[in-house]
Order: structure tokens, then sequence, then C-alpha cells
């Protein structure tokens, strides 16, 4: 499943803790930017949608940037190496804020969502740092490797939201207006970051073989980690988009929801400071399984009451069960492949858990506005139990083909 300069590991994870640190830079500020989205995009879409069901659209933009972003990433990253689609990415990023800017400036919800979409093209980007971190690691180094990167995420979730607080009133009227051309400075001190990541063009032999997708995604283990994931990331998707409108409806103000935006994107990604230890002391299944069970804690929180202390309960538990489960699915996708298999199986995986996620964001506003919030939350239940069974059957699948026969 690996080769040899991976199983090695002292010259090469010296390497890779070097690209650690520079991807969870790249991380930190990234995610700010989509903080920044999250944060904004269902109230400006209120304000410009011909329709309040149509608020969150901006939102779902992103997300189908995220699902249409994930196979060209990949095929980018395997013909010119992944340097080459981190500076497509963070180009996107710094566009995103200059029409998101003009969308405001001009009234133009359609404008609107055209940046939101270019911010989802980022944003899939963004999603192949915590596997650029783990190429060449060693297999011991891996997780920790996914899981420091990842947890970058902690300052964006401090940075974002306080971009927002402190720009979104520096353009009257143009609420928030300010907010997105300080998102595309953002984004291009990320590419700058980025430049300084070692990652070298792929040569042709790194492509030597290697067996057919189908193959690959046909294995149990594969369709346990992509299905996990496709649940994980869209319901805490589905959440996270609806709370910041939810709050306005229920007549919080504004600081109360970049608040618990803020404390929910730390919970999302704090949590990785341990989240690889423990992978490697319990196995990736146990805590993808506590992820999902977490999301579903979260969202039954969010059924108790419309205070703001319910709402930010929510989103924080929601985060914390959203990192376990994802970077555990993350986990278990690396342990399904070979290294000249890597681009193209990685592609696939955030393909499938982002075109899910674009689907169950479009619901989300409909969701809301024809439902509430407490429809919000329920939805979140039968996807979860659906993730437990399968990581249960797959992990006594494995048991029954390990155990010697009698």
């Amino acid at each position: 499943m690996v080769d040899a300069t991976a199983i090695d590991g002292s010259a090469d994870d010296a390497r890779a803790r070097s690209n650690v640190v520079r991807l969870a830079a790249a991380q930190a500020l990234t995610g700010a930017n989509a903080a920044v989205i999250f944060a904004t995009g269902s109230i400006i879409g209120a304000q410009l949608a011909p329709d309040l069901s149509l608020a969150t659209v901006p939102i779902s933009m992103y997300v189908v940037g995220l699902a249409a972003g994930t196979l060209p990433t990949g095929a980018i990253a395997r013909r010119y190496g992944r340097r080459a689609s981190f500076m497509i990415g963070a180009g996107c990023g710094a566009f995103t804020g200059l029409l998101g800017a003009l969308a405001i400036l001009y009234g133009s919800f359609e404008l609107f969502c055209v940046a939101t979409f270019l911010g989802g093209l980022y944003g899939a980007v963004s999603q192949s740092y915590r596997f650029a971190a783990a190429d060449g690691a060693s297999v011991a180094y891996r997780p920790k490797a996914v899981s420091w990167v990842m947890a970058g995420g902690v300052f964006a979730g401090v940075l974002g939201p306080q971009l927002v607080q402190w720009t979104m009133d520096v353009w009257p009227p143009y609420l928030f207006a300010f907010s997105y051309l300080v998102q595309a400075a953002v984004a291009l001190i990320a590419m700058a970051v980025l430049w300084s990541v070692d990652a070298p063009k792929p040569q042709p032999a790194d492509f030597a073989g290697g067996r057919p997708l189908l193959e690959i995604v046909r294995q149990p283990r594969f369709i346990a980690a992509a299905m996990c994931g496709a649940i994980a990331y869209p319901m805490m998707n589905l959440v996270m988009t609806s709370a910041p409108l939810a709050m306005q409806m229920c007549g919080l103000p504004l600081s109360d929801s970049n608040f618990g935006l803020q404390w929910h994107i730390v919970a999302m990604y704090a949590p990785s400071f341990f989240t690889g230890s423990l992978i490697v002391r319990f196995g990736a299944p146990r805590v993808v399984a506590f992820g999902l069970v977490l999301e579903a804690l979260g969202a039954a929180i969010g059924l108790t009451g419309i205070t703001a202390p319910h709402f930010w309960a929510t989103l924080f538990v929601i985060g914390v069960g959203w990192n376990f489960a994802f970077v555990g699915a993350s986990a278990l996708v690396l342990e399904t492949h070979m290294p000249n298999e890597k681009n193209k199986v990685q592609a696939f995986n955030d393909f499938v858990v982002f075109g899910m996620m674009a689907l169950g964001s479009f619901l989300s506003g409909q969701l809301l506005a024809n439902y509430g919030w407490a429809t919000v939350n329920m939805t979140v239940f039968p996807p979860v139990l659906l993730g437990l069974v399968v990581l249960a059957i797959t992990g006594w699948s494995r048991k029954r083909v390990a155990a010697p026969r009698r």
C-alpha cells in the first residue's frame, strides 16, 4: 500500500513537517476567507435575493464551487504539481473578494453568487492541503500531518469572524462590502505562503502502474470513508449555513451570530491538535463514529431552544463532531490507495463529499424558510445513523475476513 520512502520516515518526515507548518498557515488564511462567506452569505443573500427562500443560495453556490473544483484540482496537481493548483485556488480567492465587494455595491444577487462560487473553487483547492501534508511522510506521521494542517483552521476561526466584525460597517451604507475587499488581500497573502511549500512537479514514473479508479473505490474501506465524509461535512454545513440567518430571524444581533460562528470554526479545528494521535491510538473508524455521535448531539441541543447560548452550543458541539468525523474519514482514505494513485483517489473522494454537500446546501434555505430551525436540526439524525451503521458493518466484515478459519 505504501512505498519504501514512506515507510522509512526520518528524512521524509523532516520535509513533511516543514510543509505542515506552511500548509497550516495557508489553512488559517484560506479558512478565514471561507468564514467571511459563511458569516455573511445568507444575510447578504436575504438583502439581495428576490425571495427569502433564496437567501442561502450564495452559500450553496460556494458549496457547488467546492464540488466542481475537486476533480480539476486533482487533475492539475497530477499534471503540473500541487503548487500550481494552490496558486490557481488562491487567485480564485482574490477574485472572490473583489467580485463580492462589487456585487454589494451594485446590489447584484447574481454577481454575488458568482463570487461565492469562485470562493468554493478556492475552498476545493484548500481541501487538498491536508493530503499534501501527507505526501512522502511515513505511515505513522500521516494522520498527525493531516491533523496538524487542519489545526490551522483554529486561527481561521478567530481571524475570519473578527475580520467581519471589524470591517462590516467601514463602508456605509454597504454592509460587508469592505469585508470582501479585505478577504481579497488575505487570499493574496495565502498565495505567498503556498508558493513556499515544497511540492515538486510529479515525474512520469510517479504514475506508473496503479489500479483503475473503479477498483479502488469499490473497496469497503473506501466506501465507508467516503460515505462518512459525505455525511459529516454536509450535516455540519447544513446547520452552519442556516444558523446566521436563523439567529437573525429570531431577533438576535449580528454580533451574536459572528460570535457563534467564530467559536464554531474554532471547535471545527481545535481538536486537530490531538485528533491525529487519537486516530493512531484508537483507529480511524472509532474516531469517525465518535464524531458522528457528537454531530447528532449538537443537533439535539439545537432543538432545545432558540436563545443565543443554544445556537452557540449547537454550533460548537457540531464543530467538534465534524473534526473527529472528517479528519478520521480523511485518514481512512489514505489507507485505501498507493502513492501513485493518490491524486485521482483523493480528488474523487472530495468530489463525492462536496457533491453531497452541495445538494444539502441548496435544501438548507428551503428547510429554514419553509419549515424552521427545528427541522434543520432534525434532518441531521437519519444520515448520522446511516454512517454509524456503515462503519459497524465495515468493521464487522474486516474482523470476519481477518479471523482464522477453523
